[in-house]
């Protein structure tokens, strides 16, 4: 019997304002006008994935040379200095104290799934914090700007990462074996059953995982970033279609109302855990 909760992010809305965007912002594009008019049309006319379409994009942009090339480090050096919402830096820190003060037995691990870009994710204040990240990745060129995607993590390919967090393919020694996840594994065998899942995102990539964490009795969570209420009206629509048990503005501080409700899920999971482990003697 598991006795550990895997808390799942997103990342872009969820966590901080969009990366990318901040990211192209910083370096001096237009981000509006680049997902407008240099991605959008790809998606509208050419039949592309948006995921796919926005990586092309970057190395477009970074080979045309406007902007200089886009490197490692310069991905590296935004996610050093990009915001995060509210409360995040701490996030993490209050609910393994209130797991260790209330459910010692139980462990809380929290992980990032995101279609954001890797290298700009892992170089963040909380990357530490997470047990394995996954992102969309680039491999760069003998000019060291970005030259092709070698990862690309778009809307089902999310769940996927469930898999590997369900099954504990996580963490280093889980490099390179990239079959390893399709292999069968016993229910009662299974580090993180789905029902000890909680997953916290906000767009229509993290749609599946909604879908896969509710219907196998875990929480999901629709959030909306505070600095964008026009985001609202589509997240909205998560809650108008069963897709999450709840909708919150993205802010973490204690006195938020998202992370009270998140407090709630861990300490329900958490104390579940503990009383099965007393009535199997687990």
């Amino acid at each position: 019997m598991s006795d550990v909760i895997a808390l799942i992010f997103d990342f872009d809305d969820t966590l901080a304002p969009d990366s990318t965007s901040g990211f192209l912002s910083d370096i001096g594009v237009d981000a509006g006008h680049f997902w407008s008019q240099e991605v959008g049309p790809l998606l509208s006319h050419e039949d592309w994935d948006p995921v796919p379409a926005y990586l092309y994009q970057m190395i477009e942009l970074s080979r045309s040379g406007q902007n200089g090339l886009i490197t490692q480090e310069r991905l590296a050096d935004w996610g050093r200095r990009l915001p995060l919402h509210d409360g995040v830096r701490t996030l993490f820190s209050r609910l393994r104290a209130q797991v260790k003060a209330q459910h010692p037995q139980v462990q809380i691990e929290f992980y990032l799934i995101s279609s954001g870009i890797g290298d700009v994710v892992r170089n963040t204040p909380i990357a530490h914090e997470f047990t394995d990240i996954w992102a969309s990745e680039f491999i760069y060129g003998s000019d060291g700007g970005i030259h092709f995607p070698r990862r690309i993590v778009s809307f089902t390919d999310k769940t996927r990462y469930l898999f590997h967090i369900q099954k504990g393919i996580v963490g280093q020694a889980s490099r390179n074996k990239p079959f390893e996840v399709n292999k069968k594994v016993d229910q009662d065998k299974l580090r993180v059953p789905f029902q000890q899942m909680i997953f916290v995102g906000d767009g229509y990539t993290d749609i599946p995982c909604f879908s896969l964490i509710r219907k196998s009795g875990g929480v999901a969570f629709g959030v909306w970033d505070p600095r964008h209420k026009d985001k609202r009206s589509r997240a909205w629509g998560f809650i108008q279609e069963g897709r999450v048990s709840n909708l919150n503005q993205a802010r973490y501080d204690e006195n938020a109302e998202l992370y009270q409700w998140l407090e709630e899920a861990v300490e329900s999971l958490a104390g579940r855990i503990s009383l099965n482990a007393r009535i199997y003697g687990g």
